[in-house]
């Protein structure tokens, strides 16, 4: 029908992982240091601070991967980047709200949510960490392919978190 637009419809995801051993106050801290995400997330190289206060909202940071790929025998070398600015943050709920503010890889809006909480109601041994994501659909990738990329992420985030725990006790 003439005049009609056809709006494309959100992605909306979650991942989320369990650490048997480490608490949510012992994992908290890790992930609400917003700037140091390339400890943690093996595909960044680079994270840091751009603007703001270390962990109040408005806090912005730069993450980057740098990305090779060959063709025809020729190698190829390209950084993905994005710029963050931290929304929410609250050490009770062990909680934090993200948004992309700006990028190379083709998203026009992206809102993401951290929420770290203990497995069993004593607090004691285990904890889960959710990453949740509400983003429109990017050019060149399927929805599925996102969440795995968000889903392997977050377990390669528990695993060396947990590592880091376990190796200082």
């Amino acid at each position: 029908m003439a005049g009609e637009t056809v709006t494309q419809t959100k992605w909306e995801g979650k991942a989320c992982v369990e650490l048997a051993i480490p608490t949510a106050q012992e994992v908290w801290p890790l992930v609400e240091d917003f700037c140091n995400l390339h400890k943690w997330l093996p595909t960044i190289d680079t994270c840091y601070q751009v603007d703001g206060i270390p962990g109040q909202p408005g806090l912005v940071r730069y993450c980057a991967s740098t990305i090779t790929s060959s063709s025809n025998g020729n190698e190829e070398t390209m950084i993905k980047w994005a710029k963050e600015k931290l929304l929410m943050i609250d050490p009770i709920k062990r909680c934090l709200s993200y948004e992309v503010i700006d990028n190379n890889i083709g998203m026009k809006s992206y809102v993401g949510k951290f929420i770290v909480s203990p497995i069993n109601d004593d607090g004691e041994n285990g904890c889960k960490i959710e990453w949740s994501f509400v983003c429109d659909p990017i050019e060149g990738l399927r929805f599925e392919d996102f969440l795995s990329y968000i889903e392997t992420g977050l377990q390669w985030m528990a695993k060396k978190m947990e590592d880091a725990l376990l190796s200082t006790r």
